[in-house]
C-alpha cells in the first residue's frame, strides 16, 4: 500500500515497518488530519477541528499519537508564541507492505485491518462524490471517471503496469502548478490492480 501526497518524489517515501505506526495512521480521523497536512500544508490542532468538525481536544489527541510515531512534527517556526503549536507532515508519502507483518499474528492482523480501512477511504471518497448535488459533480461531468479492465498478467507484467500508473500519477502531482488564474481543486486518484476472477 501506498499513501502518495501532491508532488511526491521517491526520497520522500517512508516505509512503515512498524505495527504501532501502521496502527496509529489507519484511524480514520487520524488519516484525514495526514491527508489535510499533506494537501493544505502545516496547521494548528484548532484550524484542523474547524476543517474536520471535531473537538480540539480531540483533534490535538490525535495529533499527539501521530508526533509520537513521528509520522508528523511540530512546526515552531510558524508558532506566532509559545502556546501555538504548528504541524507538518515529516513523510511526503507512507507505504508499508503486508509482508513486512506477516511474521507476527498481531502486527498481522493490524496489517490486514490497514488494508481493509485503506480500501473503505478509497470507496468512501468515490461514494462522495457520487453522492454530491448534481450541480457541484456538472462542472466535472466529462473530467471525473471510473475505469476497469480485465488483463491476463505475469507478476512481473503486473508490477509494470504498477510503474508506469505511478509514473503518470508522479508526473501530474510533482509537476508545477500554472500560474494561470485557473481554479484547481484537490482530486483524489487511486488505482488497484490485484488477482481476480471474474
Amino acid at each position: 500500500m501506498l499513501i502518495q501526497s501532491v508532488g511526491m518524489t521517491n526520497s520522500e517515501i517512508r516505509t512503515v515497518t512498524d505495527s504501532r505506526v501502521l496502527a496509529a495512521m489507519s484511524h480514520p480521523l487520524r488519516r484525514r488530519l495526514m491527508d489535510i497536512l499533506t494537501v493544505e500544508g502545516p496547521a494548528t490542532a484548532s484550524m484542523l477541528a474547524e476543517r474536520t468538525g471535531q473537538a480540539v481536544a480531540n483533534v490535538s489527541h490525535h495529533l499527539r499519537v501521530l508526533g509520537s510515531c513521528t509520522l508528523i512534527e511540530e512546526a515552531p517556526e510558524l508558532a506566532r508564541d509559545r502556546r501555538e503549536r504548528w504541524w507538518r507532515m515529516v513523510s511526503a508519502s507512507l507505504r508499508w507492505s503486508s509482508r513486512d507483518f506477516a511474521d507476527d499474528p498481531a502486527s498481522a492482523a493490524v496489517a490486514a485491518a490497514a488494508e481493509s480501512l485503506n480500501l473503505d477511504f478509497h470507496m468512501n471518497a468515490v461514494r462522495a462524490w457520487c453522492a454530491a448535488p448534481e450541480a457541484e459533480q456538472e462542472a466535472w461531468d466529462d473530467s471525473a471517471f471510473s475505469m476497469d479492465k480485465w488483463l491476463r498478467l505475469t507478476p512481473d507484467e503486473l508490477a509494470e503496469v504498477s510503474r508506469e500508473l505511478s509514473a503518470v500519477f508522479q508526473r501530474w502531482a510533482g509537476r508545477e502548478i500554472p500560474d494561470d488564474g485557473q481554479r484547481r481543486e484537490t482530486v483524489f486518484v487511486f488505482a488497484h490492480g490485484v488477482p481476480a476472477r471474474p
